[in-house]
């Protein structure tokens, strides 16, 4: 059981639904960056999808883009993203991180280093968005026999046809895309995202978490509840970039958190 099994596990007997939060490792730098990943835990989050900065990231929107180049800016690579989950797993070692990003930096490190230097770091699971279920031998299913969940996406175009393959090797959770096109875009809609909730559920017992166009507490709240919970990433991206504190920062979230945990 890995620490994200175990945490719907946790939230289940609790009757509470997930708060998954992303941010940009690096972003502004990388002292900035760890403090706010390592308050998150305390502002309510029950999962961190932690971004790994990359060059031609091609389904992010503008928010999450100009984040991966203050990262790059700054400095930040794969190997200080690793070192940065390291120094976190050092004052907790329960709250699950998910890695989100591309293949490139991975591909370029060697898959079997990256998954020993990853496990080693503390890292739960992987999203890896440009790597379709085709591709499985390549990173998926040598990331499970590792022991880490690997975490697909489902969006509103991902058929019924086309659905078993997408859950085939998925572990975790499934991330459902409520809205078509990147990240940061139209806001998301409860009364849609329900359906296609239940759809995926019929076919699958992993919990379903909601993410793209969640960036208030009440919006939190109505997506977690129609889902297992939601996931906020543009948002959380956008208040680091207005240069406020971590502190203030950490209080938006908490405040979208709450906002899930009410549903």
């Amino acid at each position: 059981m890995t620490r994200i099994d175990a945490k719907f596990a946790e939230l289940k007997a609790a009757g509470k639904k997930a708060f998954v939060s992303y941010i940009m490792a690096g972003d502004p730098d990388y002292d900035t960056s760890l403090a706010v990943m390592q308050g998150l835990p305390g502002a309510g989050v029950d999962i961190i999808e932690l971004g790994v900065p990359f060059t031609d990231p091609m389904a992010d929107g503008p928010t999450i883009q100009l984040a991966g180049q203050r990262a790059l800016a700054a400095g930040m690579t794969l190997e200080k993203t690793l070192a940065m989950a390291r120094t976190f797993r050092e004052g907790d070692d329960t709250t699950p991180i998910v890695l989100m990003g591309y293949y490139n930096p991975i591909y370029n490190r060697g898959v079997d280093k990256f998954l020993t230097d990853a496990k080693a770091a503390g890292i739960d699971g992987l999203i890896v968005v440009d790597l379709p279920p085709e591709e499985d031998d390549e990173l998926c299913i040598p990331a499970s026999k590792a022991g880490m969940n690997f975490i697909r996406l489902a969006t509103p175009t991902t058929d019924d046809k086309r659905l078993p393959k997408v859950l085939e090797n998925t572990s975790g959770f499934v991330y459902y895309v409520s809205i078509t096109g990147i990240t940061g875009a139209a806001a998301a809609e409860a009364a849609d995202v329900a359906p296609e909730v239940a759809r995926i559920k019929a076919q699958t017992d992993l919990p379903v978490i909601v993410g793209f166009g969640i960036r208030t507490p009440e919006t939190a709240q109505t997506i977690a509840s129609v889902a297992d919970g939601c996931v906020v990433g543009s948002a959380i991206v956008g208040e680091i970039a207005k240069g406020g504190s971590v502190a203030e920062v950490l209080s938006f979230v908490k405040g979208l958190a709450d906002g899930a945990h009410r549903a």
